[in-house]
């Protein structure tokens, strides 16, 4: 029997790690349930992943693509926009970006989470969790500075983890009265 060929294999591998990741936990994660999940064959998952770090690591990235695109699709990615100043329209625009992700589906938010954090018991993730940072600091770079970029970025990160955590509402006020005073203080 001739193979047959299928191109979009190892995307639709990728998206049912991250449909069982998000239904049962990194714990839930094997080779074959993601066989079963993207009705392929079990050899079709070890072939094009050689580990479950490696799939870990390619749900990882394909995760981060989320947040950071949001970032790059907003105003914050761009110029401070005319007659704005740069910590209240920048705290605003990060406010809102993260209102409008915690307006979505919460479960979509814990996944990126879920596999963000399992980098601090898998190693080969950590260069992936690293690289969605370098991402959000350099689109934030874009209206600050390097280090409050990442002061920034650390803040959001904390936000979103004591929203998930503690399943309380965001609280958009809160969020932007800290976010204007990282800015505002490294200005």
């Amino acid at each position: 029997m001739a193979r047959r060929y299928d191109p979009e294999r190892r995307t639709r591998i990728i998206d049912a790690a991250l449909r069982v990741i998000a239904a049962d936990g990194i714990a839930g994660l094997s080779h074959r349930t993601v066989a079963a999940e993207a009705d392929v064959p079990l050899g079709s998952t070890t072939y094009h992943f050689g580990s479950l770090d490696e799939l870990l690591t390619a749900a990882l990235r394909r995760s981060n693509e989320n947040f950071a695109q949001a970032l790059r699709d907003s105003e914050v990615g761009g110029a401070v926009p005319s007659g704005e100043g740069t910590g209240a329209g920048l705290a605003d625009e990060l406010t809102r970006v993260l209102g409008e992700w915690f307006a979505g589906e919460r479960g979509a938010i814990e996944l990126e989470y879920e596999l963000y954090l399992a980098a601090l018991r898998r190693p080969a993730l950590r260069p992936v969790a690293a690289e969605w940072t370098e991402s959000a600091v350099e689109v934030l770079s874009a209206r600050t500075d390097p280090a409050t970029a990442r002061a920034l970025v650390a803040l959001m990160d904390g936000v979103c983890l004591q929203v998930l955590l503690t399943g309380s509402a965001f609280d958009a006020a809160y969020t932007r009265e800290m976010l204007t005073r990282v800015v505002e203080g490294c200005a």
